[in-house]
């Protein structure tokens, strides 16, 4: 994987990490990268909260990939803590490259070193090739998820 580099984003990654949000048919519709004012408030929100990590991928100086992983306590399963996993993106020059693979296993291992018990993430019912690329790392659909746009 070369010289990757997975860290929290800070501000100056905005404009690359929301380019990468809005390269898709559905990201297209719901992303502005034309005004970054309201991903800077989301990304102070973020960076404040303990539970919450927003990283990038960097490789030779360059956005590549990001994704969020938060991490919620709960009363359920005996008290477990479970982590969600939001947002991934690779940049289209990356696809194919590994990088998918070990941004998720960073996911996992920072959901083991935070004792969660469960990971657990959602995806579009559009996006196929996610869902087998999901499966491959061992994931399985068990649940039917619902959303209700306010």
């Amino acid at each position: 994987m070369g010289d990757l580099e997975i860290r929290a984003a800070v501000t100056g990654d905005l404009p690359a990490i929301v380019a990468m949000l809005a390269d898709d048919p559905l990201g297209a519709q719901r992303e502005s990268p034309d005004d970054l004012s309201p991903y800077r408030t989301a990304l102070e929100r973020l960076s404040a909260d303990p539970n919450q990590r927003l990283v990038v991928a960097v490789r030779e100086g360059r956005v590549v990939g990001t994704l969020q992983l938060t991490i919620v306590p709960g009363l359920s399963r005996r008290g477990a803590t479970r982590s969600i996993i939001e947002g991934v993106r690779v940049h289209a020059d990356e696809r194919g490259s590994g990088l998918g693979t070990r941004f998720i296993e960073w996911a996992i291992e920072e959901s083991r070193r935070e004792n969660c018990q469960l990971v657990q993430l959602t995806s579009d019912n559009s996006r196929t090739d996610a869902h087998r690329f999901y499966e491959r790392l061992g994931f399985v659909a068990s649940h039917v998820g619902f959303k209700l746009q306010l």
